[in-house]
């Protein structure tokens, strides 16, 4: 039940894109290091329920590539 959740969040996320159309990866990453961090991600509240779900390689940040899912 809580993948069918977080896969309909996902698909929520990703079909609502007008709100990320505004919003590209560099308007989250605010320190510029190239990632996003869970306290950079606090800005939207569907980036942070799915944050976990796209940081693939668990080490508390999204990557460029991993934050490209969601588009």
């Amino acid at each position: 039940m809580k993948t069918l959740h977080k896969t309909l969040a996902l698909v929520a996320l990703a079909s609502s894109s007008a709100a990320f159309a505004a919003v590209d990866f560099d308007s989250f990453d605010t320190d510029g290091d190239g990632v996003i961090s869970k306290t950079e991600a606090q800005v939207n509240s569907q980036l942070v329920q799915l944050f976990d779900q796209l940081d693939t390689d668990g080490n508390g940040e999204l990557s460029k590539e991993e934050f490209s899912k969601v588009q």
